[in-house]
């Protein structure tokens, strides 16, 4: 199996001990990615900022690996107040169209950094 390891100093560097993202094949799995600027590593402020500043790091992931968010089959979107779901909805609208991914919506105590939303996916190419 070749797994072909995609980075982009678009979206945020890991800070752990995993990828932005592995390709097999022709499927993308896209690492989560929580409301971290890029440029500074830091969490952007809010949680409408921090929504948009994960679908723009999933998105740059996405991209780099020859993809849009128009490919992505999975989302799984993980969130510490699940009465921001709404917000992750009409966001949501603004960066994928139908037809929509499957995706699951997930409340946890706690993210990384003390983020307040985190989302990872499944890609499609070709």
């Amino acid at each position: 199996m070749q797994k072909d390891i995609i980075q982009t100093a678009d979206a945020p560097a890991a800070i752990g001990t995993y990828s932005q993202a592995v390709r097999v094949n022709g499927t993308v799995y896209l690492s989560g990615q929580i409301g971290l600027d890029p440029a500074s590593m830091q969490l952007v402020d809010g949680i409408d900022a921090q929504i948009h500043q994960v679908f723009r790091n999933l998105a740059a992931v996405a991209s780099a690996a020859g993809g849009t968010l128009a490919d992505v089959v999975k989302l799984n979107v993980f969130l510490t107040d699940l009465g921001h779901f709404p917000r992750v909805n009409e966001i949501m609208a603004q960066y994928f169209s139908q037809p929509y991914p499957a995706r699951a919506a997930v409340g946890v105590a706690a993210l990384p950094r003390g983020a307040l939303v985190e989302a990872d996916g499944v890609m499609v190419l070709g």
